[in-house]
C-alpha cells in the first residue's frame, strides 16, 4: 500500500507527539539528576554531579539496589526453568484443556497488579506464615514467567519438529537431540526471555508492595518512599534515572537477540 505525502507527514506528526508524551519526562527526570536544585523545579538553575555521588555513598540506595538485582535474578531463574517448561510442555503436546491452561499461564500479567498482590498477600498470610524475602520472589516469578513462557513458545512454534525428527532419524536420543538440536534453537528465545523477566522483576512496585516483608526495600520501593521527603527529591531522580537507563538494556538486549534470531542468526 502506497501512503500518500500528507497521510505520511500526518502520522509522522502522531508519532513524534506520543514519542514526546513517553521520553520527554524521561529525559527531564534524567536532567533533574544534574540540577543545582533541591526541589523538583524546571529548568535546572544549574548543574551539577553532587546528587550522583550522594546517591553512591547511600547504604539505603546501595542496599535497595542489591536487593532488587538479587530478587530479579532469582525471579527469572525460575521463571526460565518454569516458563520453559510450560512452553515445551504446551507446544509440543495435546491434550484435553491445553488452551485453558494457556490462558492460565498468561493470565498473571494480564490481571491488574493491585489484584495480583492482594491475592497473594492473602496466600501468603494466611499459609505460609508471613512476608519474606521469598514470598517477594515468588510473586515476581509468577509475572515473570509469562514473558518466558511467550517468547518460547513462540519459538517453538516457529521451529516445528522436522529438524527434531531428522535428528532423530540419524540414530540421536531425546536427551542428544535436546543438548545439540533443540536447545541450539531455542537459545536465544531463552536468553531474550529471561533479561526481559530481569527488566520486568527489577522495576515492578505495585506487586512489590503487598508481598516484600518487613524492612525489604527495592530500589522502586525506595524511590516512592523517599520521592516527598525534605532535599531528597535530586537523590530520586538520580535512583529514577538509573532505574531508566537499566530498564531500557534488557528491552534493547531482548530486542537485539529476537532480530537475530528471526534472521536465523544470533550474537550467543
Amino acid at each position: 500500500m502506497t501512503l500518500s505525502r500528507g497521510t505520511k507527514v500526518v502520522l509522522l506528526l502522531f508519532a513524534l507527539v506520543a514519542f514526546a508524551f513517553i521520553y520527554v519526562p524521561l529525559a527531564v527526570i534524567l536532567v533533574n539528576s544534574f540540577s543545582t536544585s533541591k526541589t523538583l523545579s524546571w529548568p535546572p538553575p544549574g548543574f551539577t554531579t553532587e546528587w550522583w555521588g550522594k546517591a553512591i555513598d547511600s547504604e539505603g540506595v546501595r542496599s535497595a539496589l542489591l536487593t532488587s538485582i538479587g530478587v530479579a535474578v532469582v525471579a527469572s531463574a525460575v521463571a526460565l526453568v518454569l516458563g520453559t517448561l510450560l512452553a515445551f510442555a504446551l507446544g509440543r503436546y495435546r491434550f484435553f484443556g491445553r488452551e485453558s491452561v494457556s490462558l492460565l499461564v498468561i493470565l498473571p500479567i494480564a490481571l491488574p497488579g493491585i489484584v495480583t498482590g492482594i491475592a497473594l498477600n492473602n496466600v501468603f498470610t494466611s499459609f505460609l506464615g508471613g512476608l519474606t524475602i521469598w514470598t517477594l520472589i515468588i510473586a515476581h516469578a509468577t509475572f515473570c514467567i509469562v514473558v518466558v513462557y511467550n517468547n518460547a513458545i513462540a519459538r517453538i512454534r516457529r521451529m516445528g519438529g522436522s529438524v527434531e525428527e531428522a535428528s532423530a532419524d540419524l540414530g540421536a536420543n531425546g536427551w542428544r537431540t535436546f543438548v545439540f538440536v533443540t536447545f541450539p534453537l531455542m537459545r536465544p528465545a531463552l536468553v531474550a526471555g529471561a533479561i526481559l523477566a530481569f527488566g520486568l522483576s527489577f522495576d515492578e512496585i505495585i506487586v512489590t508492595t503487598f508481598t516484600a516483608g518487613p524492612g525489604i526495600t527495592t530500589l522502586p520501593i525506595w524511590i516512592y518512599q523517599n520521592l516527598f521527603r525534605p532535599n531528597q527529591a535530586p537523590v530520586v531522580n538520580v535512583v529514577a534515572a538509573v532505574l531508566v537507563l537499566v530498564s531500557i538494556v534488557p528491552i534493547y538486549l531482548a530486542q537485539r537477540l529476537s532480530s537475530d534470531d528471526a534472521r536465523g542468526g544470533g550474537i550467543m
